[in-house]
């Protein structure tokens, strides 16, 4: 989990299945065979590699018209942040609703019992099972694959969304509060009230190859709905970096130091703050520490100075300054009085996320760097 690693992978899409991502992207071949998408989310996720790189790299690589439906999904991912951080009761809303959900599986046996078969890939449905045992062995799944299971979870299995998200959160390589969070809303219908995604047995047997014939689907269910949904606030204004010594923080939002919009401050040390992701398996907590000390690495490089992991009250006895922590763990541990700088790619797009995904769409072709 590093940023070379991140640019091969990125380099391996262009020059190879990029070319039939649009046709291919919703086909879910399995575990083994080469990915049909990009594959690139884990990278994305911590900002090994940037959502500005990535997208340029593909209109490059691709020309005018090529690069269309890549480059909207990428976009697709700053949507969801700058939805979250308008709608920011969407997150507490469900850590809360997880908390209660968890005290119900306690008080509720034929609950937990539910709940334990789907976990385990025990509830008898073909592709969910496969699906389930798939993401705790990889920590991985195929976007499509995501939405069928969550469909299936909430409307087959009946099952609360939370507890479906927090187990997403829980063993995703790629696992992000405001695409997770807001996916698992999306298919419930709560994010676009009234629309809900349905996974149906033929779209899944068409885009599995066959490899699953589901039986037993609730194919007419209808959309989750709840009383308050979240509220709508402004995106919160970023701060500036002051000139002089600073320190820098980073934190497992945005590990590529280099390209931070730091005027002229002088970095004089570095500190890396790790805050996973609550009940974070084994496998996301080692990425997430890989991915730490090789921005660790390359900060300490390319500013010269020390750079460490440190504890979240950090004193660095001097002004300090981090990338914008999104809504998320590693927003809640930042030290009071930390700078929050915001990249520009953020700055320009998340004004335009507060709905739907339409407005951000037609923006796309301004918003795309030079």
């Amino acid at each position: 989990m590093t940023r070379d690693a991140g640019l091969d992978r990125l380099s391996a899409f262009l020059g190879r299945a990029g070319l039939a991502y649009a046709g291919s992207r919703n086909t879910d071949r399995g575990p083994d065979a080469e990915p049909t998408t990009s594959a690139l989310s884990p990278y994305l996720r911590r900002r090994l590699i940037t959502e500005a790189e990535v997208a340029t790299a593909a209109d490059r690589a691709f020309g005018d018209g090529g690069s269309e439906t890549f480059v909207s999904e990428v976009f697709w991912r700053t949507y969801f942040k700058g939805h979250l951080e308008t709608h920011p009761d969407a997150w507490t809303q469900f850590l809360a609703l997880a908390a209660t959900d968890r005290a119900r599986l306690d008080a509720e046996p034929g609950l937990r019992r539910t709940y334990e078969a789907a976990v385990e890939g025990r509830a008898g449905i073909d592709g969910f099972d496969d699906w389930a045992r798939e993401l705790v062995e990889t920590g991985w799944l195929h976007n499509h694959a995501r939405m069928w299971f969550a469909s299936i979870w909430i409307f087959t299995l009946r099952l609360p969304w939370a507890l479906g998200a927090e187990f997403f959160m829980r063993h995703l390589i790629d696992g992000d509060p405001a695409s997770n969070t807001l996916s698992w809303r999306w298919v419930a219908g709560l994010h676009t009230r009234g629309k809900h995604h349905v996974a149906r047995a033929e779209n899944i047997r068409r885009y599995t190859d066959g490899r699953f014939d589901p039986v037993g689907l609730d194919a007419f269910p209808d959309p989750l709905d709840e009383a308050m949904p979240p509220r709508e606030v402004p995106v919160p204004r970023a701060d500036a970096a002051p000139g002089g010594d600073i320190a820098l923080l980073l934190h497992l939002d945005d590990l590529n130091p280099e390209s931070l919009p730091l005027g002229e401050a002088r970095i004089v040390r570095v500190g890396g703050l790790v805050v996973h992701a609550p009940g974070a398996s084994d496998r996301v907590r080692e990425a997430d520490r890989a991915a730490m000390a090789d921005a660790l690495t390359r900060a300490a490089a390319h500013f010269d100075c020390q750079a460490a992991l440190v504890p979240a009250g950090w004193d660095a006895g001097c002004p300090m300054v981090t990338a914008w922590a999104p809504v998320g763990p590693s927003a809640d541990a930042l030290p009071a009085g930390c700078l929050r700088v915001r990249r520009d790619w953020d700055e320009a797009a998340w004004p335009l996320a507060t709905r739907g995904y339409g407005r951000l769409r037609k923006a796309i072709p301004r918003l795309m760097p030079c």
